[in-house]
């Protein structure tokens, strides 16, 4: 099997030979690195652009054990600098082939790689809006992540955008921390499970269907939100102090796509409880294997998932009949 990509010149480099190679530098892909190394395993991680993920732009978080309150970009630098002790992190190195077979082959933007197994931690990228003012005012009172960023909004008027279960979830956890919530949707009716929709129902959270954010409103920060009826054409400017854009995430799983895993229906990859794919001695986790996308969640992912590979290359339980 082969995943194509760019040519890059790395065509008389001969390969290196890894246990298992890591691909992503995010939380769940340094943890793996950690807890790989640890476990005895030759390994290496594979970074297309710098160490830290979706979590660089995390203005602030304060649901990190051990750390009250700290910075995203300064955690993941943290983070980096820990798995470093233990194994290599090559940035700026994009793997653009992989042949699988006995081993796997690697191809990258500088170089080539053998490995016996490989850890996806490729993560995923929140859908946005495209509304005016959206960059502009991201991690500014713009947050993709409810459970992050809800409890700098405690008492205070939020939107959140969607009608999945994603948003109906974080509805209900802004209204349970005392937020004011308003729940913002492009259609008619909800698309998220009906347990859900009634427990919007019961608590009374606000709805506002058939209606569209044409624009974020504020300086520097969120002061409103300016609102288009789908129906009347009718548009009006709502005050919020935060807008919560819940409207899916896609999950960097072109690898997964071309190694033949097996995903959900949202591009995100399966796995079972010990982070094993479908594929024997490939293992994945983060954010690319769907689930809670919480720091913790991802570190829990690749630490199990590395300990998982150290298993199945001690003992491959492939292999049993």
């Amino acid at each position: 099997m082969t995943i194509e990509g760019v040519s890059s010149d790395s065509s008389d480099i001969s390969p290196q030979e890894f246990d298992v190679v890591i691909i992503g530098a995010g939380p769940a892909g340094l943890a793996a690195g950690i807890y790989a190394k640890r476990a005895g395993l030759n390994c290496i991680i594979l970074e297309k652009g710098v160490p830290g993920g979706q979590v660089l732009t995390s203005p602030m978080i304060e649901n990190y054990p051990g750390f009250p309150e700290i910075e995203g970009m300064k955690l993941m630098d943290i983070m980096a600098e820990h798995a470093r002790r233990y194994v290599d992190i090559r940035e700026g190195e994009d793997v653009l082939r992989v042949r699988s077979g006995e081993r796997f082959q690697l191809s990258t933007t500088s170089s080539k790689y053998v490995s016996r197994a490989l850890i996806l931690a490729t993560g995923a990228t929140h859908r946005k809006l495209g509304a005016p003012g959206e960059d502009k005012l991201a991690g500014r009172g713009v947050s993709y992540c409810a459970t992050c960023d809800g409890f700098f909004y405690k008492t205070k008027e939020v939107v959140v955008i969607g009608g999945g279960n994603t948003a109906l979830t974080d509805a209900l956890y802004l209204h349970s921390i005392d937020c004011k919530v308003t729940i913002i949707h492009r259609r008619g009716s909800f698309r998220a499970d009906k347990h859900l929709q009634d427990s919007i129902a019961e608590r009374n959270i606000q709805m506002l269907f058939d209606t569209v954010v044409e624009e974020i409103l504020g300086e520097n920060g969120v002061t409103g939100v300016k609102l288009r009826d789908l129906k009347t054409g009718v548009t009006q400017d709502m005050v919020v102090s935060g807008v919560f854009v819940a409207i899916g995430e896609i999950p960097s799983s072109q690898l997964a796509s071309e190694l033949g895993l097996n995903q959900d229906p949202g591009g995100f990859i399966i796995v079972d409880q010990s982070f094993r794919t479908s594929v024997p001695f490939i293992y994945a986790a983060g954010d690319v294997s769907g689930g809670i996308r919480q720091i913790v969640a991802a570190v829990h992912g690749g630490a199990a998932a590395a300990l998982s590979c150290f298993e199945d290359l001690v003992n491959p339980y492939y292999r049993k009949t």
